[in-house]
């Protein structure tokens, strides 16, 4: 129930329209009253009524709203234009213009932003954007409207001359064909699981513990089998094995797929990694047929085998070798990003190997493989 000072009712929500509270010809101040559960949603609908008010208001007085159950108590609407820095080479890059500051400036003036270029780093330029554009989130929604004001048209266009390829693949994605068709022309058969897997497969299945800053968890999982996204290819293939058991052994799988890890430094906090990853499940171990796909895999990618006497004594020799891991030690492996580190206990004791790979004068591990641990293949139900 809302009372003015006389103690006479204005609203009862959701009865909310009196014949004290309505709006005539006559009408010379207005309350604007929101309720919701969410105090982004809440502002930018007070922001958008405030700002169409705006054109026919003399003024707009905000209030204080008292909350003393959580201390948040505020004035509302707050009409400060939102701050943001976005880069002149970006803006450029995008569009393809080659525009300086002040010309840049103007037409993001056309737009509604206010653009002041005092930054001392002048590739950067200070965005002041109004109340009403709650859609403005980064940088790219500014790019956007500059390529707007300057006329999509107008755009420089440009076409690839001879020299330059079109369309070619990302190395990434060339590197990863290669290994594709060398695993499937070795008989191994590609699988493609999904790349959400639960905690538990992910970390307790593999005798891995989590730290609490490798995986990316997702914030409202609906089922209890897609809790994060997967730090290893493992689980996917030992799935697919699962389901697979009816088939006559041995049955060899591979994989080349992205996995996920949290990343603070990226913009995105996370960052993806191409990996690749091969299980087999027979009447044996077959360990020295998963030895066997890694030399040809090896080959094909012009890293020789060398010993791993020559390996420590001679690190400018290219080149890759294998040596026994002790099976409780973690095993750093060396990415793109940095070095992860993973528990050998996914792997039988005495079992395992570490693969290790000189680069730039420095040996690093770039792999492991080993026989998996029984209490992994229980968790699995694989025999």
């Amino acid at each position: 129930m809302i009372y003015d000072s006389n103690r006479t009712v204005l609203s009862l929500p959701p009865i909310i329209n009196g014949d004290r509270s309505k709006i005539t010809l006559d009408t010379k101040n207005v309350f604007i009253e929101i309720t919701a559960l969410d105090k982004t949603k809440v502002e930018i609908v007070n922001h958008m009524l405030v700002a169409m008010f705006a054109g026919y208001a003399e003024s707009i007085e905000p209030i204080k709203i008292i909350s003393p159950h959580n201390g948040e108590s505020r004035e509302a609407p707050d009409l400060d234009p939102r701050p943001m820095q976005v880069e002149v080479d970006y803006l450029n890059q995008v569009t393809g213009l080659d525009l300086v500051p002040d010309e840049i400036a103007k037409l993001l003036a056309r737009m509604g932003y206010e653009v002041t270029a005092s930054n001392p780093d002048k590739n950067l330029l200070d965005v002041s954007i109004p109340i009403t554009r709650a859609d403005v989130l980064h940088q790219a929604d500014i790019m956007e409207d500059y390529a707007i004001a300057y006329g999509f048209n107008k755009l420089p266009r440009y076409y690839p001359n001879k020299s330059s390829a079109v369309a070619a693949p990302l190395p990434i994605n060339k590197l990863a064909d290669i290994v594709r068709v060398e695993s499937a022309s070795a008989g191994w058969t590609e699988v493609m699981p999904l790349i959400l897997c639960s905690h538990e497969e992910n970390f307790e299945w593999l005798n891995r513990k989590d730290d609490g800053k490798t995986a990316i968890k997702l914030a409202n999982p609906k089922t209890a089998e897609y809790q994060l996204v997967r730090t290893s290819l493992l689980p996917g293939l030992l799935k697919t094995i699962n389901s697979n058991r009816h088939h006559a052994v041995p049955i060899k799988v591979f994989e080349v797929s992205d996995v996920g890890f949290v990343d603070m430094s990226q913009e995105r906090k996370s960052r993806n990694e191409r990996h690749f990853g091969a299980a087999i499940m027979g009447k044996t171990s077959g360990f020295e047929q998963v030895h066997g796909l890694l030399d040809r895999l090896m080959l094909m990618l012009k890293s020789a085998f060398i010993t791993r006497e020559e390996g420590l004594e001679k690190p400018s020799l290219g080149g890759y070798w294998i040596e026994e891991a002790d099976g409780e030690s973690a095993i750093s492996i060396r990415s793109a990003h940095g070095v992860l580190t993973l528990p050998d206990a996914t792997f039988l004791k005495g079992h395992s190997a570490a693969v290790k790979l000189n680069i730039d004068g420095k040996h690093h591990t770039i792999g492991v493989l080993g026989i998996l641990h029984p209490s992994v293949l229980q968790k699995f139900e694989l025999p």
